[in-house]
Formats: structure tokens, C-alpha cells, sequence
């Protein structure tokens, strides 16, 4: 049986991607940090992938998984994801972002060298090292690490690929992004738990997508006959504003008015006004294209949030897939 090493495993792609190769036939060993717990609701989702307590930053640790698992491909997904946050913590940033691809390259290049064939590697890119925000700690780590890439496939002729993620999410979004933030917080004030959110800048404009087909393009990435970088999202813009909408409208609400508050210490210090993907790369490469509407993502995250705020129930593989594909 085919391996896969998913560094990052507890994230949302970590999961949707664990899921995905473990529902092909392959058995997949996934990182998560020292002392995930036990009881953590997690778990639900990643019941038979086997788990590492690992920390990425740690490169001599994370060689010796690669040497001891031996996988066929690696997709390195775990990162400090929020670029807010990239701005109060630089150095770990760089640290979780940049350097374990170094390593991951490395411990490659001594495998095939023992084994005699190569292992493949996808590395999580970011739509944010092309934006104006390019020079925030996040950007700079994942612009860092894509270097790593290109160099191990130009010097070394290592099959690595980077996947330039714009933004997807999904009900395993953490409520520390916008995204879920507002989902959330939409469920809580149709029923009755808050009054007001608050929030930033909401002429941000995003190409956002579910996170659950992402994860296939990555495969796709990997299964491909040669090694391409391509960039992935729907090719569809969308405001923050028209996510704050749907997702009232999702509730039940009707329009946000004033149960929105407007926050400037929650602006970014710097941000790009605008990230959109060229779909046609992928679809040309890979025969991919995210078929998920922006409504319909929406849609159900709130009402995944009106579910575990009604039953106290955190995770449960009905939260993961929409209801509905197309907006």
C-alpha cells in the first residue's frame, strides 16, 4: 500500500486531505503538535490515520519521520496560517513556515537515495506572496519556502510542487479567521447568545472556495505527469460584505444593519485589497475546477455553527460536505 506524510493533519485541509487518501486506499501518517489531546474533537475525523506528535520546527525530528515512514508523498500543510497573526509572532512564523521544507527536501534526497525511487512532495503556497501584503511575516516564510521548492525540482530533480492556495474554508475553519468569525457569530445572534459582532475592514474582496476540493487539486498536483506550480481557487471575487450578508441571510437574519460593529484595531497592518485565481491553469493541468458556489459555502458552515450551538456537539462527519454544490 501506498503512504502519504500530511504534516499539519489536525488542520482543515489536514483533515479533508487525510480523509480523501485514506477513502483511495492509502495509508496516511499525519503530524500534529506534541501534546494534541486525547479528548480533542478532532479526532472523530482522523480516526484511522496514524498519528505523530511532532513539531515542525524541530528538523531533526521531522527527518527521522520521513526516514522511519518512508512515504510515497508528502504534503506539508502545517503553518501558522493567519497572516494577523504572522505580524506578532515573525520569528515563529518563519520557523513553522519556511524552514521544515528545508528539511522535508533534504530527508527526500536521502530517501531516494536509499531507496532508489522518489517520494513527492506538495508544498501549501499562499495567494498572499503576490499581494501587496507580500511583505507580512506569512508571506514572506511561504514566498521563502516556494523558493526551497523550485531549487529541490531545478537542482535535484525532485518532483515538488507548489499549490498557491487562495482563500477556502469550511466548518473546520477555526473562529480566530474573519470567515468563521462571521459565521459563527451569526449563529449565535439567531439564537439569541450575542448581539453584535465586530469587525474590520469589510471591503476586502477574496476568491473563496471549500476547502473540501482543494485538497483534491493537491492530489491532482502530485498524480500529474510532470511537476507544475499552478494556483488554485474559483476565479470568483467575492467582498467580505457579501459574506457577512449571506451568512446573515443563512441565519435567518435578514440584513447585518446594526448588529455589526465596526472595529479599526481589528485592520491589518498592511492588506491586499483584491486576490482572485486564474482557474484556467488547473482545469488546462489537472481537469480541476471548484464547483462549490460561494452561497452554498456559506450557507453551510452557518449551518454547521446552528448545529453545534444546538446539540454542544463540536465535530461529527456530517459537518464535513455542503448540502448543496453550485451557488
Amino acid at each position: 500500500m501506498r503512504t502519504a506524510l500530511v504534516t499539519g493533519v489536525a488542520g482543515q485541509d489536514g483533515i479533508y486531505l487525510a480523509r480523501s487518501l485514506r477513502a483511495s486506499g492509502m495509508v496516511v501518517v499525519g503530524t500534529v503538535a506534541p501534546g494534541f489531546a486525547a479528548d480533542d474533537p478532532r479526532r472523530v475525523y482522523l480516526g484511522d490515520v496514524d498519528l505523530r506528535p511532532v513539531d515542525v520546527r524541530d528538523g531533526t525530528a521531522l527527518e527521522a519521520l520521513v526516514a522511519a515512514v518512508e512515504p510515497d508523498e508528502v504534503y506539508n500543510l502545517a503553518a501558522l496560517s493567519s497572516v494577523g497573526r504572522s505580524w506578532e509572532e515573525p520569528e515563529r512564523t518563519a520557523a513553522t513556515n519556511a524552514a521544515p521544507v528545508e528539511h522535508l527536501v533534504a530527508a527526500l534526497l536521502r530517501l531516494r537515495a536509499r531507496r532508489g525511487r522518489d517520494a513527492r512532495l506538495f508544498q501549501a503556497s499562499s495567494a498572499e506572496v503576490h499581494g501587496t501584503a507580500a511583505d507580512s511575516p506569512y508571506a514572506r516564510a511561504k514566498a521563502a519556502a516556494d523558493e526551497v521548492v523550485r531549487a529541490a525540482r531545478a537542482e535535484h530533480d525532485l518532483f515538488a510542487v507548489c499549490g498557491v492556495l487562495h482563500n477556502h474554508e469550511s466548518p473546520l475553519r477555526s473562529p480566530q479567521f474573519v470567515t468563521r468569525k462571521i459565521t459563527l457569530s451569526a449563529a449565535e445572534i439567531a439564537l439569541g447568545r450575542r448581539a453584535s459582532v465586530s469587525l474590520g475592514n469589510l471591503d476586502v474582496r477574496r476568491d473563496w472556495g471549500f476547502a473540501g476540493e482543494y485538497v483534491e487539486a493537491m492530489r491532482l498536483q502530485l498524480a500529474h505527469d510532470v511537476p507544475l506550480d499552478l494556483p488554485l481557487g474559483t476565479g470568483r471575487v467575492h467582498t467580505l460584505q457579501d459574506l457577512l450578508e449571506r451568512a446573515f441571510e443563512a441565519a435567518g437574519l435578514g440584513q447585518p444593519g446594526d448588529r455589526v460593529v465596526q472595529d479599526p484595531a481589528l485592520l491589518r497592518p498592511s492588506d491586499t485589497a483584491a486576490f482572485v485565481a486564474d482557474p484556467e491553469p488547473a482545469a488546462a493541468a489537472l481537469g480541476w475546477r471548484a464547483r462549490v458556489g460561494f452561497d452554498a459555502l456559506v450557507e453551510h458552515m452557518v449551518a454547521v455553527d446552528l448545529a453545534r450551538l444546538r446539540t454542544g456537539v463540536p465535530a461529527a462527519l456530517d459537518y464535513l460536505a455542503p448540502a448543496r454544490i453550485t451557488a
